[in-house]
């Protein structure tokens, strides 16, 4: 960190909220915004998603957004939180991310995933190509050779070369990204960082973070585990109205859950909204997993949920309607960390 007291980086996963009433435009200005200030509390890293089909994320074309967050900024690292190779020809991927490496050297994470991030039929109409999750470790394989120029002698691919590719400067850095054990093992395995899901799987993170740690191979890249997870958090003036804003993420993913996905619903809607007792059980189960309170208790959720997984990082993302109230709830993270 820059500046302030976090004994560890505290990073932002941006995910373009589309709120009730609010239009794209407005929000990508607001995800704008944030990096901008991000970068100026002195946050590490603001990564942006891939999700497709989804009325309540406008984050569905990474390498685009990253470019633009990338210009309106001077320091803060840029990635992708990440991009779902298997929706994507590798030698595609090499050259976005080879561009973004050469206009901004230094600054720029690729991230992976595995996952479609969207709903089967989205899923088929992107994967026209062929490719599959299955097929992720030689998909990894061949996006590493195109961004490294190192096919070995023989291979149909060696003469192929991903431009632009700056071999002075290097490739960005590969994260692998995961839910479940699975990237968590690959990761390990290659030697890579890794970031986990905790904001959507958090049963799974403890598991998640022990097998990557125990299949830790050291690499050219890394000599030792380097862990991010994914943290849902809002902060507020009060511990009453962050509750109130985080209610519009519950109702949201009760919409998704249904196949009835909508834009991030007002906190009114949330509040007003007739709950079944079902719908009520998952709604209190997601509040569960939210870091929300006033800025001290929100400080202390997250410091207790990094002591109690070893985290070495942590990424926060923002589910909230109204894109000035995300904005300040990473101002009040940033101040209770003494950033700012």
């Amino acid at each position: 960190m820059a500046r302030g007291s976090a004994e560890f980086p505290l990073s932002v996963l941006e995910l373009a909220v589309v709120g009730s009433g609010v239009t794209p435009t407005e929000t990508l200005r607001a995800s704008t915004e944030l990096a901008r200030r991000a970068e100026e509390w002195g946050y590490h890293r603001i990564w942006v998603a891939e999700h497709h089909g989804m009325p309540s994320v406008a984050s569905s074309s990474p390498a685009v957004l990253i470019a633009h967050l990338a210009a309106a900024t001077t320091t803060i690292r840029l990635g992708s939180g990440g991009v779902m190779l298997p929706n994507h020809a590798p030698l595609i991927v090499a050259e976005q991310f080879g561009t973004l490496h050469a206009l901004h050297p230094g600054r720029i994470d690729l991230g992976l995933g595995r996952a479609p991030g969207t709903d089967p039929a989205t899923a088929r109409a992107l994967r026209r190509h062929g490719l599959d999750a299955d097929d992720f470790p030689e998909q990894l394989a061949e996006l590493t050779a195109f961004l490294d120029g190192s096919f070995p002698e023989g291979h149909p691919l060696e003469r192929l070369v991903a431009v632009p590719r700056s071999p002075e400067s290097g490739r960005p850095p590969i994260w692998l990204l995961g839910s479940s054990g699975f990237s968590a093992q690959l990761a390990g395995m290659l030697g890579l960082p890794f970031a986990f899901a905790h904001h959507f799987s958090a049963d799974n993170t403890i598991p998640a973070l022990e097998l990557y740690r125990s299949s830790f191979e050291p690499s050219a890249v890394l000599d030792r585990p380097y862990a991010v997870i994914g943290v849902s958090a809002v902060a507020a003036d009060t511990s009453a109205r962050a509750l109130r804003l985080a209610r519009s993420g519950g109702l949201s993913m009760i919409r998704l859950r249904r196949g009835a996905p909508q834009p991030l619903p007002t906190p009114q809607e949330a509040e007003t909204y007739p709950y079944s007792p079902i719908e009520r059980d998952f709604l209190d189960d997601y509040l569960s997993k939210v870091v929300h309170g006033d800025p001290g208790e929100v400080r202390q959720g997250l410091d207790d949920l990094r002591k109690r997984t070893g985290a070495d990082e942590l990424m926060i993302t923002t589910m909230v309607h109204d894109p000035a109230d995300r904005i300040r709830s990473y101002e009040l993270i940033a101040r209770a960390y003494d950033l700012i």
